[in-house]
């Protein structure tokens, strides 16, 4: 027969079983969309190496700047 204590140590060890698993669909995902950044950046830098420029917008000079992400450790 299990105890109030062995019943909660179950739900405490589900419940964190299932935290692990959304973290690590969210560090998949971030990391998915890492990837299509850096591929999107390096399309934005061929463009601008091959002379293409955007229009400027009416009124306004100032350029814009590509963000890149700084590098992240992964998590242990």
């Amino acid at each position: 027969m299990a105890t109030e204590q062995q019943n909660h140590l179950k739900q405490v060890a589900e419940q964190s079983q299932t935290l692990v698993t959304e973290i690590n669909s969210l560090e998949a995902q971030a990391k998915s969309k890492r990837e299509m950044l850096m591929k999107l950046q390096g399309i934005a830098e061929y463009l601008d190496g091959l002379g293409v420029k955007l229009p400027e917008p009416e009124g306004e000079s100032a350029e814009t700047e590509v963000v890149t992400p700084e590098a992240e450790t992964p998590a242990s």
